[in-house]
């Protein structure tokens, strides 16, 4: 027979029964082709978890085969609903940004989704410490999110943000996986896998009702599931592990009788008022409807009392409007009487609902059940057109791990299924270097790595790849990048200029780099926690030096106007002038060596009889200063000789002591004493024999070992000595410049007078 719509298999899995149906759906209407219901001939189910496997499995291939002989066609996909002792939820809001304000698509809303699951699933394991591995069997969106504002349907429209309230649910790995083990074992695969709760309200609580706040409870034979409806939506979900099974037991123990009989007694006290069975002694019995209810009175009590709390719980800690009941269980006179009590509503608006809420479903066999029993099963049905998911098996690096599968599982769905690291799918940065520039924090990131290499059934894919049962998949963990590296010469800051007007003349400077309180070059490789500042001010003397200008010192120098020094700090925009008044000429002649670029713009002076007379007279000057150096070279000579005794005597007292003359130690001083009367003495005698006439002074050091002459200018410092060596700045041989004065660190623009010991190399 064909018929118009594809057929559903649903199979109810109960505790005391396993109830199969078949049908279609055409428009709005759900169609029940057939229906089959057996039940367990042993207790191979307790409070809706599977004990024998194998014994449901037979149980599951009867009705499945008596179904196959009705439709004349066989059955291999099925849907199913889980319940048992530990159902878990967990209610989560969730909020995506859009990029700009753009439509939302389906794409959008299965992100949004998927967030939900991944965030109920994370505060899950806050407030779940156990050693159970759970899995997410369902979730629910309470209600969507447009801009902040609520939304029936987020699809089409336009956001810059949307979000929802969602409710997942959880059960513990075992309860799954014997449901799959079972419809396995009568060669069935399940396509959807749903709640009980979740079935149950497709049928009981239509949608038009929903807006209403109203309980539906599934009394089942193990477990009583519980949902609750508000504002449209389905707001809550949960489970207590009591129901039909507890009434049985007690008129078991009352009675005397086996659980099957009880389970009869037990149906019939809402049918006839005298049941009539046998007990375990073979003598015939019979038990009045009202004394079954008396026996059952307290346990109805206990579980109604249960109940209610559970839908205080789920509505808010308050009670609802009405309460729908369904399923076997509660079908026992007393119970929606004594629920209502504990609920504090009216009587009456606590019901079981059968055939009365099942408007939109059409049996097509005249004998079909049509109670209270058939809700939940047909439920099941119509849970494939909500949400077609799934349990699936797929091997992840060749482990075999199960996903929850809604049709849209991806790589990255079973990443996370099988604990793979988040950060081994994405490209991962090198160790990034924490410095500061100028007393600011600043960071510079490593390089990024190369990404995760994945595979799917040996073809290549990326994490949003999807994936289908049985799939192979295989993830080759990503790589972390380089560390991060910076050079002084990256700095933004650094290649930066300072301009400053000198003698009327814009001069721009390039800003000096200090690291950790040492001048570094460009080519330094910064380091973790370096301290690195831009030097945003010259000194004059630092000015002089970069214009390769010697200033007198008796000039005067002004910045900004106001009278100044060699060490007066000069900062962007400022003004330096260093000017002689009343110049001279024999000023010039007097400074005529060291002071030759300082008038380098005067005119020549034309040869006159008052010049020939100057030059007379300052001829005949230094013939006199060279007697007098003559004279004084031996008490000189005989000075440095003391000023050696002297240096070692102070170089044990005085090596941390600096003096007031330029930070000197004693040591310093008496070795300058001495170098100073050798250097006089050559002056006195180059200047007495009429030698070779340098200008300026000469002086001399002693530099990694090897002596230097220093001359041509009056007077000398630290960073004079790089013109006089061999020692390439513009290549790099290391991370920095090591330099020492007398054993000390060195400052570049202090004053040498000759005589001392430097050391100048590169940092390793």
């Amino acid at each position: 027979m064909k018929y118009p719509g594809q057929l559903v298999f649903g199979l109810d899995i109960g505790t005391r029964s396993i109830v199969g149906t078949v049908g279609y759906r055409v428009g709005d209407k759900f169609y029940v082709v057939t229906q089959s219901i057996r039940e367990h001939t042993t207790r191979s189910m307790l409070d809706g978890q599977i004990h024998d496997i194998y014994k449901v499995g037979e149980t599951i291939s009867e009705v499945k085969a008596e179904l196959e002989k009705k439709i004349n066609r066989p059955l291999k996909d099925v849907c199913i609903a889980a319940a048992g002792r530990v159902l878990k939820t967990v209610t989560v809001r969730v909020d995506m940004e859009m990029e700009g304000d753009r439509e939302i698509g389906g794409e959008d809303i299965y992100a949004l989704d998927s967030m939900g699951v991944e965030k109920a699933y994370e505060e899950f394991l806050k407030d779940n410490d156990t050693e159970m591995k759970f899995y997410c069997v369902g979730y629910s969106v309470v209600r969507y999110y447009m801009n902040g504002y609520t939304i029936g349907n987020l699809e089409g429209h336009k956001a810059r943000t949307i979000g929802a309230d969602m409710i997942a649910t959880f059960l513990p790995e075992d309860v799954v996986d014997g449901l799959y083990k079972a419809v396995g074992q009568a060669g069935l695969e399940v396509v959807n896998l749903t709640l009980e709760p979740i079935a149950a309200i497709q049928v009981a609580i239509p949608e038009m009702y929903r807006m209403l706040n109203i309980a539906l409870v599934d009394v089942g034979a193990g477990t009583s599931d519980i949902s609750v409806t508000k504002d449209g939506s389905i707001i809550a979900y949960g489970m207590i592990p009591i129901a039909g099974d507890s009434l049985t037991e007690v008129v078991a123990k009352h009675c005397l009788v086996d659980f099957a009989t009880a389970e009869h007694i037990k149906r019939e006290t809402g049918v006839r008022e005298q049941i009539e069975y046998k007990d375990i002694m073979g003598l015939s019995q019979t038990i009045s409807a009202a004394e079954v209810e008396q026996v059952t009175a307290d346990v109805i009590s206990d579980m109604t009392e249960r109940v209610a709390a559970k839908i205080k719980e789920l509505n808010g800690d308050k009670s609802v409007s009405a309460v729908f009941v369904v399923g076997g269980g509660g079908m026992l006179p007393g119970y929606t009487e004594a629920l209502a009590a504990k609920l504090g509503i009216q009587p009456e608006r606590v019901a079981v609902r059968g055939e009365e809420v099942m408007q939109n479903i059409e049996f097509l066999e005249a004998d079909a059940h049509k109670d209270s029993l058939m809700v939940t099963p047909i439920g099941i049905c119509l849970s494939f057109y909500e949400q077609s998911n799934n349990f699936i098996f797929v091997y992840f690096n060749d482990q075999r791990i199960k996903i929850y599968d809604n049709n849209k599982a991806a790589v990255v769905d079973a990443a996370m299924q099988a604990e793979f690291p988040n950060d081994g799918l994405f490209p991962r940065r090198g160790r990034e270097l924490n410095y500061t520039v100028n007393g600011k924090p600043r960071i510079t990131r490593g390089a990024l790595g190369e990404a995760a290499v994945i595979t799917v059934n040996g073809s290549e894919a990326d994490i949003y790849t999807p994936i289908h049962a049985n799939d192979q998949i295989r993830v080759t963990e990503s790589t972390a990048g380089e560390a991060a590296q910076m050079d002084i010469n990256q700095l933004p800051e650094y290649g930066a200029t300072m301009r400053v007007e000198v003698n009327d003349r814009q001069i721009d400077l390039p800003k000096f780099a200090s690291v950790n309180g040492r001048l570094q070059s460009g080519y330094y490789s910064i380091q973790e926690n370096d301290s690195i500042e831009i030097l945003g001010y010259y000194t004059v003397r630092q000015i002089a030096e970069f214009m390769d200008v010697i200033i007198n010192r008796e000039m005067n120098i002004y910045v900004n106007n106001k009278l100044a020094d060699m060490d007066t700090k000069v900062y962007e925009n400022f003004s330096v002038v260093w000017t002689m008044e009343e110049l001279q000429l024999s000023d010039r002649d007097k400074y005529e060596g060291g002071m030759a670029d300082s008038y380098r713009d005067l005119p020549e002076a034309e040869e006159t009889g008052e010049d020939a007379e100057i030059a007379a007279e300052t001829e005949t000057k230094i013939e006199t200063e060279a007697s007098v150096l003559t004279e004084t070279t031996a008490d000189t000579a005989a000075a440095g000789a003391g000023a050696g005794t002297a240096a070692e005597g102070a170089s044990e007292a005085d090596t941390d002591t600096a003096s007031a003359d330029g930070g000197m130690t004693a040591a310093d001083k008496a070795a300058d004493t001495s170098a100073q009367a050798g250097q006089s003495q050559q002056t006195a005698s180059d200047t007495a024999a009429g030698g070779p006439k340098e200008q300026g002074r000469v002086i001399y050091v002693t530099v990694n070992g090897e002596q230097v002459r220093l001359s041509g200018k009056k007077e000398y410092v630290f960073v004079d000595v790089f013109s006089c060596i061999d020692f390439d700045l513009s290549k790099p041989q290391g991370s920095g410049i090591v330099t020492k004065l007398n054993g000390r660190d060195a400052q570049y623009m202090e004053t040498i007078h000759g005589g001392e010991t430097i050391e100048i190399y590169w940092k390793h």
